[in-house]
Formats: C-alpha cells, sequence, structure tokens
C-alpha cells in the first residue's frame, strides 16, 4: 500500500527519495510517476507537499554468479 509523505523545508523528489527509500536509483521515476504534476512546483519542493511514494522493492537485485573454473 503506498504510503504518504509531507516535505520539509528544502526538500526535493531525489531527497525524499534517499530519507525515505534509502536510495535514488529506480526510485525517483517512480514517485514522479505516482505524482501527476508535482514537476511543475519546482526542483525544491513547497513546504507540505504531500507526496504519494508507492511501494517499491528496494533489496539490491541478486546478481548472477561467475564461475571461473567447473
Amino acid at each position: 500500500m503506498p504510503s504518504t509523505y509531507i516535505t520539509k523545508a528544502g526538500q526535493t523528489v531525489d531527497l525524499v527519495c534517499r530519507d525515505f527509500y534509502g536510495r535514488t536509483r529506480s526510485t525517483t521515476e517512480f514517485v514522479l510517476d505516482a505524482n501527476p504534476g508535482i514537476g511543475a512546483l519546482g526542483p525544491v519542493l513547497p513546504i507540505g507537499t504531500v507526496l504519494v511514494l508507492p511501494d517499491i522493492d528496494t533489496r539490491p537485485a541478486a546478481r548472477e554468479l561467475v564461475k571461473l573454473w567447473e
């Protein structure tokens, strides 16, 4: 279930993603999609802007192991 977040002074979408998800990679785009028109507010969001933060799997992707010898 998506969460809501209320911005503080000087926050950008990237900073909100870093604070909430722990990273910005592969999260910022989802937050922008979940909040149509948020870009019109400018790069620094006004204090008290309510954002919808979708559920995103924040676990690192599993890497394929390379076997040097078989």
